[in-house]
C-alpha cells in the first residue's frame, strides 16, 4: 500500500538561496508554519469528532506540531529573532485551498490529502535546509524535522484511506499533486517554506 506520491517538480535553487540570505525572516515563517500546523490538525478533530478512528493520530500529529513550534522558538530566542506580529495567509495553502471541495465526505478527503502534500513539501525543503546548514545544533535540528514531515505526509494518506477506497485516495492524491507542482511554481520566491 503506497502512502504517498513523489512530488512532482523539486523545490528551484532559487528559493534555498533565498532561503540562507534570509534565515531569520525563513524561520519567522516556519514558526507561523507550525502553529498553523498544529492548528489545522485541530480543527480536523472539532470538524469530524465522528471520524473515531482517526482521533488518536490527529491530536498526536497536532501536538507533534506544536512541539516543533516550540522547538523552533528556543532557536529563535537563541538568535534574538522575534515571532512576527501576525499570521498572514499563507497564499500556497490558500491556492491549494481554492480546489477544495464542498460536500462533506469530499471536502474531508481533500483536507487530508491537501495537509499530506504540504507535508510532502515541507520535508524536501527541511532536507535541503538540513543539508545547507553548516554543522551544528540547527542542522541536527533540520534533519530530524525533514524525517518529521515527511512521516506526517504519510499519516494524512493513511488516515484517509481508512475511510475511503484506494482507487479514490490515490486518483484524488495524483490531481493534489498536480496542484501542488502548479501551486510552488506559480509563486514568488521569498524566504518562506511555502
Amino acid at each position: 500500500m503506497k502512502l504517498s506520491i513523489d512530488l512532482k517538480v523539486n523545490s528551484r535553487g532559487e528559493w534555498l538561496e533565498a532561503v540562507m540570505n534570509d534565515f531569520p525572516s525563513f524561520i519567522q515563517d516556519h514558526a507561523n508554519c507550525e502553529r498553523k500546523a498544529s492548528a489545522m490538525a485541530m480543527h480536523l478533530v472539532a470538524k469530524y469528532p465522528d471520524r473515531l478512528a482517526i482521533i488518536p493520530e490527529l491530536i498526536a500529529t497536532a501536538v507533534e506540531e506544536l512541539e516543533h513550534f516550540q522547538q523552533v522558538y528556543a532557536f529563535m530566542e537563541k538568535m534574538k529573532i522575534p515571532l512576527k506580529q501576525e499570521m498572514g495567509e499563507d497564499p500556497y495553502i490558500k491556492q491549494l485551498l481554492m480546489h477544495c471541495r464542498t460536500g462533506r465526505d469530499e471536502r474531508f478527503l481533500d483536507r487530508l490529502l491537501i495537509a499530506s502534500v504540504v507535508e510532502c513539501r515541507g520535508a524536501e525543503r527541511f532536507k535541503l535546509i538540513w543539508q545547507a546548514l553548516e554543522e551544528g545544533e540547527l542542522k541536527k535540528f533540520y534533519h530530524h524535522l525533514w524525517a518529521s514531515e515527511a512521516k506526517h505526509g504519510h499519516i494524512f494518506v493513511k488516515m484517509a484511506l481508512a475511510y475511503f477506497p484506494q482507487e479514490v485516495v490515490y486518483n484524488r492524491l495524483e490531481f493534489w499533486m498536480q496542484k501542488e507542482a502548479e501551486a510552488i511554481q506559480s509563486l514568488p520566491i521569498h524566504a518562506a517554506l511555502h
